[in-house]
């Protein structure tokens, strides 16, 4: 599960670089889109922080995941040892 989040966080990471360098461009060079500067700053902004709060989620999730194999393994260990008394 956390590498869909790794991977929605590269996604947002790209697509908030992508916003940042078109907010450097001409407004002259982009027929048809918005050529306010600023929005471009802002989506880039927004979408950085959402890609990094996606990236958050991925690695809490998989310490997650992590504690709950690791306790699994101890608990299937500590069965082991009681059945063998």
């Amino acid at each position: 599960m956390s590498r869909s989040f790794y991977i929605l966080a590269g996604t947002l990471v790209f697509l908030a670089l992508v916003s940042a360098g078109l907010s450097l461009e001409p407004s002259s060079s982009q027929p048809g889109l918005p050529s306010n500067a600023s929005l471009w700053r802002t989506a880039a902004i927004f979408l950085l922080l959402f890609g990094l709060a996606s990236a958050l989620v991925g690695v809490l999730s998989q310490l997650f995941e992590q504690v709950d194999r690791r306790n699994e393994q101890a608990r299937k260990a500590a069965r082991r040892k009681r059945l063998r008394r």
